[in-house]
């Protein structure tokens, strides 16, 4: 039968948390300004489209 490891990805090498919170913290940022972008298009187009 095969073996079953475990994997214990917090003691891996080659894993950079810095990297990876500092990627997911530019994610939110862009999801965040993003949604408030279009919600300033759509208020916009409301205004002067009508």
């Amino acid at each position: 039968m095969a073996e079953q490891h475990e994997f214990a990805y917090t003691t891996a090498d080659g894993n950079d948390y810095a990297a990876h919170e500092q990627t997911y913290e530019g994610f939110i940022k862009l999801v965040k300004y993003g949604t408030a972008a279009v919600i300033v298009i759509v208020a916009l187009m409301g205004i002067f489209l009508t």
